[in-house]
C-alpha cells in the first residue's frame, strides 16, 4: 500500500467511526425521548381520569339530587357547576388527544432508536462510507422531523425517564449474553 492508499483508508476509518458515534448519539437521544414521551402519556392519562371521573360522578349526583329532593336544588346546582367546571377544564386540556400524541411520539422514537442500533450493529460494516452517510442523513432527518412533531416533555417526565433508564428499562437480556 502506498501512502495515498493508507491515507484514504485512515480517512475512511475515521469517517466510519464518526458515523458510528453519531448513530450512537441518535440511538441514545431517541431512547431518552421515547421514555419522556411514555412518561407524558402516563401523566395525561392520569389527568384525564382525575378530571373525568369526578366530573361524571358529580353530574350524576347533581341530577339525582335535583330529582329526589326538592330542597336540594342549591346543592344540585353547586354540584352541577363543579361538574361543568371540571368538564370545561378537561375539554381545554384535551388529555385524550395528548395521550394519543405522546404515545405516538414515544413509539416513533423507539422506531428511530431501533433503526439506529440496527444500522450500527448490522449494516455499518457492510456499507460503503457513502452508503453509511446516506443512511445517517436519512435517520437524522427522521429524528428531526419527529422532534418537530413531539410536544416538549415536562421536567418531571424527563427526570422520571432518566430514573427509568438508570433502572434498566431499556436493557435486553440478549445484550447481557455477549
Amino acid at each position: 500500500m502506498d501512502s495515498q492508499d493508507t491515507a484514504g483508508h485512515d480517512g475512511d476509518t475515521r469517517r466510519r467511526r464518526a458515523i458510528e458515534a453519531e448513530l450512537r448519539r441518535i440511538e441514545e437521544s431517541a431512547m431518552y425521548s421515547a421514555q419522556c414521551q411514555f412518561e407524558e402519556t402516563k401523566r395525561w392519562r392520569a389527568v384525564h381520569l382525575l378530571l373525568g371521573v369526578p366530573a361524571t360522578l358529580l353530574a350524576a349526583i347533581a341530577g339525582t339530587t335535583a330529582l329526589v329532593e326538592s330542597t336540594g336544588r342549591t346543592a344540585a346546582g353547586i354540584l352541577a357547576l363543579i361538574s361543568s367546571g371540571l368538564g370545561a377544564v378537561l375539554t381545554t386540556v384535551n388529555a385524550p388527544q395528548r395521550v394519543a400524541q405522546a404515545s405516538a411520539s414515544a413509539n416513533a422514537y423507539l422506531e428511530i432508536q431501533t433503526a439506529s442500533r440496527q444500522h450500527r450493529e448490522i449494516d455499518l460494516d457492510r456499507w460503503t462510507a457513502d452508503e453509511a452517510r446516506e443512511a445517517l442523513a436519512a435517520l437524522t432527518a427522521r429524528r428531526d422531523d419527529q422532534n418537530a412533531k413531539a410536544e416538549v416533555p415536562s421536567r418531571r417526565a424527563y427526570r422520571k425517564a432518566q430514573a427509568n433508564l438508570r433502572s434498566g428499562t431499556q436493557r435486553y437480556a440478549v445484550d447481557g449474553e455477549t
